[in-house]
């Protein structure tokens, strides 16, 4: 089982839809059972604070459900537990430095979103997520994210 962190500042926008997109994605390739995902914030800032409300309008939209997910902090036990720590932006790696960063397993989300074979990316060769905290334009992330999460899947080889 690949077991996937998604990661951004509060996880209480970008890091918790990618985690509730990458799972509608998987589940409907049939390979949900094959991948274990999360998600977590670089802060503790929001810990504990449930999904920002336009993020979950936003998922609903696309009928995905983000229930129950509350903001944790990312630990040095996540980078042991996780095959792969998926950042939506390069200050993501950054809050990231009081951890032992294992440098080999960090990707940003946007490095698989030009992927179309197995193994194809390299990375944090990728661009930002925005961040909809900023701009409100919780559409144009879901996008943004959501061609990430599929570039992903096919990175993975699913």
């Amino acid at each position: 089982m690949k077991k996937i962190l998604f990661v951004c500042h509060g996880n209480i926008c970008r890091s918790p839809m990618a985690e509730f997109i990458m799972k509608n994605i998987a589940d409907e390739a049939g390979v949900a059972g094959r991948l274990h995902i999360e998600s977590a914030a670089t802060s503790s800032e929001e810990i504990g604070n449930a999904v920002y409300p336009p993020a979950v309008r936003e998922l609903a939209r696309h009928g995905i459900s983000c229930d129950g997910k509350r903001a944790r902090r990312i630990t040095q036990a996540d980078f042991a537990t996780y095959d792969m720590v998926i950042v939506m932006e390069d200050y993501n790696i950054r809050n990231m430095r009081s951890l032992p960063v294992d440098c080999g397993k960090v990707w940003k989300l946007l490095d698989f979103a030009s992927c179309r074979a197995a193994g194809d990316a390299l990375p944090l060769s990728g661009a930002d997520i925005s961040d909809p905290w900023y701009h409100g334009d919780f559409s144009t992330t879901y996008k943004e994210i959501e061609s990430g999460c599929r570039g992903l899947l096919t990175y993975l080889g699913f």
